[in-house]
């Protein structure tokens, strides 16, 4: 997450103030050389690609910080956020796919860089590979899952990221619903705000505003990085050189890349993006086909679809759009808070009519919610109202559940968890489509920065 504040660089490099600033301020970038005695390595596409991640490191952060934004807890020295940001040849298209930190992966042989041990190939959840083997550890498991070569490497960490938003006088960001997380302390109404660094901070760390968890979170941090573009290249702060120059020092101040990635390389690139906007970005996640995969050692971990997977990075490597432009129009559908993407159900079959569970099972899957496939035969074979069983944490998606049962009652039941029970009764007809208000919820779709930032 913390990394979205370093694409700001690249955006604002195209001001075209030069090397007078940005020569200033290439010392302050920590470097790394996350490609050393790299081998077979995948073939070089089309383009450029940017491996960001954010650490959660926060040397820097105050006392007072760490309490208002609650910061607290050891730092677990791992990347909470990867992302690939590939750059189209012709420099008007950024791609950004977001890996989720929990993603099933397996480590190629490395030694490890806290006890200097050697490890075999072996699983692990993607986040981890930082733990164990840095920024080369982390390059070499990306490349080797999406088989996506990484040009540069780029890193920073919670300081850069309040410092920027502050240097930039906030980013506005819109929100179709109210969102609360204890955890963070996010507390925002439903429309639009103007985010402080700190508070921008808990929008992009939120992951228990509802059942969604990291990939509502995803989706949060890549709307976040649209208006970050946004606010960048509308605010004047590519013509101002003294702005220009405390927000390029922001970033920089926490930021660790590879030595490839310099003065020359910033400026290039960002005067080539000189007409960069939010329409000429493209935001997605990579898609999932299994969620808590257990792995022995590991634990619940993310495993990807492995077809579309490939699909997607074969996009990067040959430089094509992701978003489909110009595409239909869906059939109309019940907007509710939660997509249908997020929320786990299982089925129960409360009626003596053979079949019916399956049938209500089959209807929910096809509108997108995410089904056990395995629906059960309840003791009560005379249940006449369709219920809906929901722990009271996750209301919105127990209500947008009941939106696709029109007539289902609603039934609290503490201590539950995420998983949506449906007794399916006698009173069941049809399911009724339904779709999230926010056009970034809903799994892994391909959005483009226009469609979310503030009107």
């Amino acid at each position: 997450m913390r990394v979205l504040t370093t694409v700001s660089v690249v955006v604002l490099a195209s001001a075209g103030i030069g090397h007078a600033v940005l020569n200033s301020l290439d010392a302050d970038i920590a470097r790394v050389d996350p490609f050393k005695d790299m081998k077979n390595r995948p073939e070089a596409g089309h383009g450029m690609n940017l491996l960001l991640v954010g650490t959660d490191g926060r040397e820097k952060v105050t006392q007072a910080e760490r309490r208002k934004y609650r910061l607290g807890g050891a730092p677990c020295h791992c990347t909470d956020t990867v992302m690939i940001v590939h750059i189209s040849e012709d420099r008007e298209r950024a791609s950004i796919v977001s890996l989720p930190r929990d993603s099933y992966a397996e480590a190629p042989a490395h030694t490890d860089a806290v006890t200097g041990a050697s490890h075999g190939p072996h699983p692990l959840k993607l986040n981890a590979a930082y733990a164990e083997g840095g920024p080369t550890l982390t390059v070499r498991t990306v490349e080797n899952m999406t088989h996506v070569k990484i040009d540069h490497y780029l890193e920073v960490d919670f300081t850069s990221f309040m410092k920027t938003v502050d240097v930039l006088g906030g980013v506005r960001v819109c929100t179709a619903q109210p969102l609360k997380d204890r955890y963070t302390g996010l507390d925002l109404t439903a429309g639009p705000h103007l985010l402080g660094g700190g508070q921008a901070l808990q929008y992009v760390r939120s992951r228990h505003t509802d059942g969604s968890s990291d990939l509502g979170r995803m989706k949060r941090q890549q709307r976040f990085l649209a208006a970050l573009v946004s606010r960048a290249t509308s605010s004047g702060v590519l013509l101002n050189p003294m702005k220009f120059r405390d927000v390029t020092r922001a970033v920089l101040g926490s930021v660790r890349a590879d030595k490839g990635f310099g003065t020359d390389e910033l400026l290039d690139l960002g005067r080539a993006m000189r007409n960069f906007s939010p329409s000429s970005s493209e935001f997605t996640t990579v898609p999932i086909g299994q969620m808590a995969y257990a792995v022995k050692g590991v634990g619940s971990t993310l495993k990807w679809d492995g077809p579309k997977a490939r699909k997607l990075f074969e996009a990067l490597r040959e430089d094509r759009p992701l978003a489909t432009r110009g595409a239909a129009p869906r059939p109309r559908a019940v907007q509710v808070a939660v997509a249908p993407q997020q929320i786990r159900v299982q089925i129960e079959n409360g009626t003596a009519t053979a079949g019916l569970g399956r049938r209500v099972d089959g209807a929910l899957a096809a509108t997108g919610f995410r089904t056990t496939g395995r629906p059960t035969t309840g003791r009560d074979s005379a249940v006449r109202r369709t219920v809906v069983a929901y722990d009271p944490r996750w209301d919105r998606s127990a209500k947008s559940l009941a939106a696709a049962l029109p007539g289902a009652e609603l039934r609290a039941v503490p201590g539950q968890g995420p998983l949506m029970k449906v007794t399916a009764g006698a009173d069941f007809k049809r399911v009724t489509r339904v779709r999230a208000e926010d056009p970034t919820q809903g799994g892994t779709g391909v959005v483009t920065g226009d469609q979310v930032v503030c009107p």
